[in-house]
């Protein structure tokens, strides 16, 4: 993931802006799907189905997501076992979110804040440039398309050429003040290389963003939810134990 992620969290950099569009086409997800097919699905009739977790594609990710060149948004602590322990620098004065679930895909990952380099394992990350749940604007979390972590989205995106299966989805989202956000998948765009439309939303949205190939690979998946509901959650559920990785 280079520099082409991370959309700035304001708008009084407009510039930073076109730099993390940069970070997502770099972010080394591969494009095996035909780039025709490339754009949005709307309003689709819910579907529930479990996917068995897949195997990661034959050409290995390097790289999901970028993260942003803004300046540092983690230090990663690495021990002997190649385990981080990402430490917010940015972000930490309000909620943020801790958790992703997608039941549908067997998705169930910890998130912390995007490191300023390689995207970890094992975690979903988030752009801090973005919002938060509950902020009135796009949550924009992702993950490497590998075996227990993004790899189910991949799989049916690019693999399976099927990602319309994933519309009516939901999506939750557990936050660090105790709360579980309910999303619906709405639409998809496949071959995404910058992030204009996620920092130019001013509703609340979840978008989530996964390779499409191995690293070097241009153009990413990205799914994007809107909010169904907001309620309490058990305070175990919403602070998972993130043991994340750092992987090439």
């Amino acid at each position: 993931m280079t520099d082409l992620l991370f959309g700035l969290r304001t708008r009084l950099l407009p510039a930073i802006v076109t730099a993390l569009g940069v970070v997502l086409v770099t972010a080394g997800l591969m494009s095996y799907g035909n780039p025709t097919t490339a754009g949005t699905i709307v309003d689709a009739s819910p579907t529930f189905e479990t996917l068995a977790p897949t195997h990661e594609p034959a050409s290995p990710l390097s790289s999901p997501l970028p993260s942003p060149s803004i300046g540092p948004s983690a230090d990663a602590s690495t021990g002997p076992d190649g385990s981080a322990s990402p430490t917010p620098t940015s972000a930490t004065d309000h909620a943020v979110a801790t958790r992703v679930v997608v039941p549908a895909l067997r998705i169930d990952l910890p998130v912390v804040p995007g490191p300023n380099g390689y995207p970890l394992c094992n975690v979903a990350m988030y752009i801090t440039e973005l919002g938060q749940p509950g902020e009135g604007r796009a949550t924009y979390l992702f993950a490497h398309a590998r075996d227990g972590m993004f790899g189910p989205i991949y799989e049916l995106a690019i693999v399976r050429h099927n990602p319309k299966k994933m519309l009516g989805m939901i999506v939750q989202v557990y936050t660090s003040d105790d709360k579980l956000y309910l999303y619906e998948i709405t639409q998809y765009r496949l071959h995404q290389l910058n992030l204009d439309a996620a920092q130019a939303a001013t509703s609340e949205q979840l978008w989530l963003q996964t390779s499409e190939g191995p690293k070097g690979t241009p153009g990413k998946t990205q799914l994007i939810a809107t909010l169904l509901s907001v309620g309490a959650a058990d305070p175990a559920d919403a602070h998972p134990r993130a043991k994340p990785v750092v992987c090439g």
